[in-house]
């Protein structure tokens, strides 16, 4: 009963991603998925950063990184900063247009989150926010168990 409980779980979490990706490719106005946003909210939270570290941090190829590098510079997102004393080191850059399409995103994000959650009780937001918390903590500790951060 629980495995097939968790399959329906794991199944009704997928139609919702779906969804959302649907939905926000369709709200968002650039060609970006989510990808490329979270490399932008890691500029914005560290500052410049070279493509090997920021590849490593989010867990991407060094290929995926470059691609995805490339698409945020053309599109304006970022930019590329080279090293005075060695032009080999090369750090991306949020612009402010990036850091304006990073806002973009989380706003519709946010809408479309209230929208979800509208339909649930507060006893069922109080609680579906318990299982996620408790979902969040699980995976912290396997985290922490596996040395890695």
């Amino acid at each position: 009963m629980k495995q097939t409980s968790i399959f329906k779980l794991i199944h009704a979490i997928e139609q919702m991603n779906n969804e959302n990706i649907i939905r926000f490719t369709k709200a968002f106005q650039y060609p970006l998925g989510i990808s490329p946003i979270l490399v932008l909210s890691e500029l914005r939270i560290k500052g410049p950063q070279k493509q090997v570290e920021l590849a490593e941090m989010i867990g991407y190829t060094k290929g995926a990184m470059t691609n995805i590098a490339t698409k945020l510079v053309n599109l304006g997102l970022a930019e590329r900063l080279y090293d005075e004393n060695d032009r080999r080191t090369i750090r991306l850059k949020i612009t402010s247009a990036g850091e304006k399409a990073l806002k973009d995103a989380h706003e519709i994000g946010k809408e479309m989150f209230m929208e979800h959650f509208e339909v649930l009780s507060d006893e069922e937001l109080k609680q579906y926010l318990m299982i996620q918390e408790k979902l969040v903590r699980g995976i912290q500790d396997r985290k922490n168990q596996n040395g890695t951060n």
